[in-house]
């Protein structure tokens, strides 16, 4: 919880100073009624008083001021609100590498359930746009709303040769430039953009990582990276076994260099878990939400509860 005007908070430096006072004052009655010697004549003369209870009137009154003073300082809460505008490309890897099975019933096939499952995640509003790469990189869908049209394109997705990780990155820079330059905006009003690659190999045609990182710094986006797979993968390539091991370096590289979030998925589980993660960053922000009227109804209440408990105890006030 956070407070926007703090500097009401020393009123409850008041609310202690007078529970000290009725706390001396309590504790100079008792010193007084110790003086007399006879107690008999003590309780003709004093009136039989409430004992604990006026104390929790006193109490609740004290807690009353308190809250209000809290709400003069306007409490408030992180609250997650969904974003209404932004743009996201997803590049996913189609290559041949994807066939291995060391993730049931593949990677490639984990990787279809999950990305449908991240495009339901995203808010509505939020611009989906989808490119697929092997030896080359191609925009499958520009980024749209229609959520349908991206599943239908992840449906139909078909495995080929080699792995082209640089010319994805160009490949979803183009795709939201294009987009953004149809937007009726200035540069300063364009909604936020961000990549998000998966991958599980290691860049083999095409131009390279770092040609790529250097083109989303200058363009502002950031690349978030999962790296997909397990050391352990093959793929039967003519009755050899070869190996697919992922390449996690290169895509933490992109991620850190970019400004975006590298994550690690051996399983289709991790996979669904960490778009779902991306998902709630991406589509969500967090705003401050202002809490104050809870103070003043508990405020309200307190002051409401103790004034009446004290009417009905000691037949005054406080």
């Amino acid at each position: 919880m956070t407070f926007q005007a703090p500097l009401w908070l020393l009123g409850l430096l008041a609310v202690v100073a007078l529970v000290v006072l009725y706390v001396v004052l309590q504790l100079r009655r008792r010193a007084y009624a110790a003086r007399f010697t006879n107690v008999a004549l003590l309780g003709s003369i004093v009136p039989k008083r409430p004992g604990w209870r006026r104390h929790v009137a006193f109490g609740l009154v004290a807690l009353a001021l308190g809250a209000l003073i809290i709400s003069l300082a306007v409490p408030s809460t992180e609250v997650r609100v969904p974003r209404e505008r932004a743009t996201v490309v997803m590049a996913v890897d189609i290559s041949l590498s994807m066939q291995a099975t060391d993730i049931e019933p593949s990677r490639f096939e984990a990787m279809q359930k999950a990305a449908k499952e991240f495009v339901d995640v995203l808010p509505e509003r939020i611009n989906l746009g989808l490119v697929s790469f092997a030896g080359t990189a191609t925009t499958l869908v520009t980024p749209t709303t229609d959520r349908g049209q991206v599943r239908s394109a992840i449906d139909n997705l078909d495995l080929a040769e080699s792995t082209a990780i640089g010319e994805a990155v160009f490949t979803s820079l183009t795709a939201i430039e294009n987009f953004q330059a149809s937007l009726d905006s200035s540069e300063e009003d364009l909604p936020p953009a961000r990549i998000v690659l998966l991958s599980d190999g290691y860049n083999t045609v095409g131009r390279d990582d770092t040609q790529a990182v250097n083109a989303a710094v200058d363009a502002r986006i950031p690349v978030s990276t999962i790296a997909f797979g397990t050391d352990y993968g093959t793929l039967d390539l003519d009755g050899e076994r070869v190996p697919v091991p992922v390449d996690r370096a290169t895509l933490e590289e992109i991620a850190d260099k970019t400004g975006g979030s590298y994550s690690e998925a051996a399983s289709a589980a991790e996979l669904e878990q960490v778009y779902e993660d991306l998902g709630s960053q991406i589509g969500y922000t967090t705003e401050p939400r202002d809490v104050s009227y809870w103070f003043v109804r508990g405020g309200v209440l307190f002051a409401l509860l103790g004034v009446v408990l004290s009417l009905l105890w000691t037949n005054r006030l406080l």
